[in-house]
């Protein structure tokens, strides 16, 4: 099964409004950036990556989490941050029952977590390979 077959059987086992919730955040995704991979990691967490991971999606018994492996390092304008404050890497949002999320200021936000992996990969490519993607 593919990773995006198993994130398909996780939303369809949500019911509820995580369900819904997961899979509307799922297409604001997929939406925001059109090179985003989905991944399933550590036994049953739909992954979006792009150059690096840029979100980890969780349905909890009381909410859907939305973690940026890089949340700290983003501009987040729109105030989506509302949790994970306190680490100095990740940020995350937390989506209660009833909470509906500004579409457009997470698809900026997903695409500023791609540009920040992408940018940390051309940092680490040796420099020959950085030469070669300036000409």
């Amino acid at each position: 099964m593919t990773p995006s077959e198993q994130i398909d059987q996780l939303i369809a086992g949500l019911t509820d409004w995580r369900g819904k919730t997961l899979a509307s955040v799922r297409k604001t995704f997929l939406e925001a950036d059109t090179e985003i991979i989905e991944e399933w990691k550590w036994m049953g967490s739909p992954v979006w990556s792009r150059d690096g991971i840029v979100a980890i999606g969780n349905a909890h018994k009381d909410k859907v989490k939305l973690t940026f492996s890089h949340g700290a390092s983003l501009p987040d304008p729109d105030k989506l941050f509302n949790n994970g404050f306190g680490g100095k890497v990740w940020r995350a949002i937390d989506l209660f029952e009833g909470d509906k999320i500004d579409e457009s200021a997470l698809k900026e936000l997903v695409r500023a977590a791609v540009d920040y992996n992408t940018a940390r990969t051309k940092k680490k490519a040796p420099a020959s390979a950085r030469a070669k993607v300036q000409k």
